[in-house]
């Protein structure tokens, strides 16, 4: 029952069937990053079928898909925490990692706003650790998108005892991450907001004037709001009807004026039968 209690989650959690529960006014129902719109928009919360006993207790509660839901408040929280850890370091002295694809446009932006060495597409393995190797750099800290796509920079940084940040999913194992941020680290969605609210906050921390560009830019893509489930599907049943009721009453008009003009077509056609019925003399025709 400690175990069940632990794991159970209270906080406001958000999916495809509700974009956004009711959140009270307590200060600790409130994101503290972004709006909680941006977390829906970019999936975030949305995690795997695949959940690791270290990441069980992030995770709300299973879709019927079998995905795992993360708790929303809970990926914001982590994400703080883990930005308010980054920026106790000065842009030389640590290393962003990115292995996955759909990090690399977010990541050099990233490091353009920043000037943090930044390793995506391969890592060179050994370039911490080895100091014959020609590109061997020395970092006090790094960050990596994905414990298991990094874990050569994950393998490396343990061996020389620097502290690592890792962006975990619900399939990820924590092990040897010291600074844990939660969330979905397989979209470019998702990896473009964390790396958006990341530039943001570190160049305000050092007074890095420069524009920084939009949420979008970061993903690379427009963002939508998605209409929950259940209301998008009683509002196209609700328009399915109204186009149904419209259909019949179209029908309905149109055979009544059918019907109208087969009255109109019955009437001339007897007309003509009338007057073609009457004959004129031979008399009358001479004017006798």
């Amino acid at each position: 029952m400690a175990d069940k209690k632990e794991e159970t989650i209270k906080d406001v959690n958000v999916d495809e069937s509700s974009d956004k529960q009711n959140v009270g006014d307590k200060k600790e129902d409130q994101t503290i990053l972004t709006p909680l719109e941006d977390y829906i928009k970019t999936a975030s919360y949305l995690g795997t079928k695949v959940i690791t006993p270290t990441m069980r207790k992030y995770v709300y509660r299973r879709r019927l898909d079998g995905l795992a839901i993360l708790n929303t408040l809970l990926v914001d929280k982590k994400l703080a925490d883990g930005i308010d850890f980054i920026k106790r370091f000065k842009p030389s002295d640590w290393t962003l990692v990115c292995k996955r694809e759909a990090g690399w446009r977010a990541a050099k932006m990233f490091a353009e706003l920043t000037g943090v060495r930044t390793y995506t597409k391969k890592y060179p393995s050994g370039v911490l650790t080895n100091t014959v190797l020609d590109d061997f750099i020395e970092t006090k800290m790094i960050v990596i998108c994905d414990p298991w796509l990094d874990k050569n920079a994950l393998a490396d940084a343990k061996n020389i005892r620097i502290p690592v940040v890792g962006v975990c999913d619900t399939n990820n194992h924590t092990a040897n991450i010291d600074v844990v941020m939660i969330g979905n680290n397989k979209s470019n969605k998702s990896l473009g907001l964390f790396f958006w609210l990341m530039a943001r906050e570190y160049m305000k921390a050092y007074k890095i004037d420069k524009p920084l560009p939009s949420l979008e830019d970061f993903v690379g893509e427009k963002l939508i709001l998605e209409e929950p489930r259940k209301k998008r599907l009683a509002r196209e049943k609700k328009e399915s009807e109204l186009k149904s009721g419209e259909s019949a009453i179209e029908e309905k008009m149109r055979t009544l004026a059918e019907k109208a003009d087969e009255e109109v077509k019955l009437k001339r056609a007897e007309s003509a039968k009338e007057s073609e019925s009457v004959s004129v003399g031979e008399g009358a025709k001479e004017g006798v």
